[in-house]
């Protein structure tokens, strides 16, 4: 009697965990460092700001989606025939891109560990990923490996912090009375933390073990929300270390601002640390692109779905070879979290017209506080892009 809840936590967690280390990828680590060092102190309100917009946003998807018992291009095709496949190709182009990413982040983190060469370092981690994948039940595989080395990435990142020396009480301060306020960072923010296929990471996880309906909506809900609570927590403990160099008028390396902030508060020892964060950080969110990505498809095709794992290995082997042709640099992590801000309205724009469709979700109606909250969340992003473009 006691084994189903028990797995059925685990699920959730797991499903958090999912989605969590997918936003945790080289570009958050990169974008965390890149605006700390621009907005100081300040950069605390941005990051209240876009915690309460990413859990607006994952309720809004993540109970859509659940209660529906379909996944978002699924829903999207039952909303207006066709627009599952936009939805389905921006996500899965997309994902392409932050994986290139992503794998280029595990390349150097064991670059900076072991001293192997960065694209020897892609190939093992593509390896590893594609072993976890392979694993007969892989869906419990990815769940267990994310959490630890989300966990694992938390932790380092705290005793970073704490040696950082940052000033708190001014970060607490300007976490509700900013110096000043950036749209781009606050785009940026919430494009790389639900933007493109981040969001639906956890609830096409939720799917595939069953965790629907209605009697499961205080569930899915503590899974979306301890998502974001996640990527909160390693973000403001990031942003904490990169305050503690930015104060005392340290020079971040521009080419690799995050290694520099964890060279230079806890040296060598530090630097290997900054090693195991980004591999730890990019082959979780390595996981979270591939497994994402694929699901937005396989419903299309029943091949697909009968052949999932190799549509994975295709995904990453795809991505892994963009990188060792071109290579990924750090402008193009923020820029792919931009880019992610733009694909988000369109996203939740969906979700939102699919909750006034009582067809979709006969049993179940979409609270009208998040229906305000989500189209406020539209309606401020689209403001925000426009007032920068």
């Amino acid at each position: 009697m006691t084994s189903k809840p028990s797995k059925t936590s685990t699920a959730i967690i797991g499903a958090a965990f999912l989605m969590a280390t997918s936003a945790i990828g080289p570009g958050f680590l990169t974008q965390t460092t890149v605006f700390t060092k621009q907005l100081g102190a300040a950069f605390a309100f941005v990051i209240v700001i876009t915690i309460l917009i990413d859990i607006a946003v994952q309720l809004n998807i993540w109970r859509m989606i659940t209660m529906s018992h379909l996944r978002a291009q699924d829903l999207a095709n039952q909303l207006f025939p066709g627009l599952g496949y936009v939805l389905a190709a921006m996500i899965v182009f997309g994902g392409i891109a932050f994986n290139t990413g992503n794998i280029a982040g595990a390349g150097l983190g064991i670059q900076v560990c072991t001293g192997l060469p960065t694209p020897i370092g892609a190939a093992i981690s593509a390896a590893i990923t594609l072993f976890i994948f392979w694993q007969k039940d892989a869906g419990r595989a990815m769940d267990v490996f994310t959490k630890y080395m989300g966990i694992l990435m938390i932790v380092l990142a705290c005793y970073v912090a704490f040696v950082a020396h940052p000033p708190v009480a001014d970060a607490m301060v300007q976490m509700v009375w900013p110096g000043k306020v950036s749209a781009l960072a606050i785009i940026t923010i919430v494009g790389g933390t639900v933007g493109g296929y981040i969001s639906f990471a956890g609830a096409h996880r939720l799917l595939e073990v069953g965790i629907t309906g209605i009697t499961n909506l205080g569930k899915v809900n503590k899974g979306a929300v301890t998502g974001i609570v996640l990527t909160g927590i390693m973000r403001f403990v990031l942003f904490l270390a990169a305050l503690g160099v930015v104060v005392q008028g340290k020079w971040i390396d521009a080419a690799n601002p995050a290694a520099s902030v964890f060279k230079i508060v806890a040296g060598n020892m530090g630097y290997f640390f900054f090693g195991m964060v980004m591999w730890a950080a990019s082959i979780t969110s390595v996981i979270g692109a591939s497994f994402t990505a694929i699901s937005f498809i396989k419903t299309f095709h029943p091949a697909i779905e009968a052949q999932q794992k190799i549509w994975v290995t295709g995904f990453i082997l795809l991505s892994t070879g963009i990188f060792e042709w071109i290579g990924q640099p750090v402008n193009v992590l923020v820029w792919a979290g931009t880019v992610n801000g733009f694909i988000l309205p369109l996203a939740l724009v969906i979700i939102l017209l699919a909750a006034l469709k009582y067809r979709i979700t006969p049993n179940y109606r979409h609270a009208l506080w998040l229906q305000i909250v989500g189209w406020i969340v539209v309606a401020g992003m689209l403001w925000m892009i426009i007032g920068i473009y």
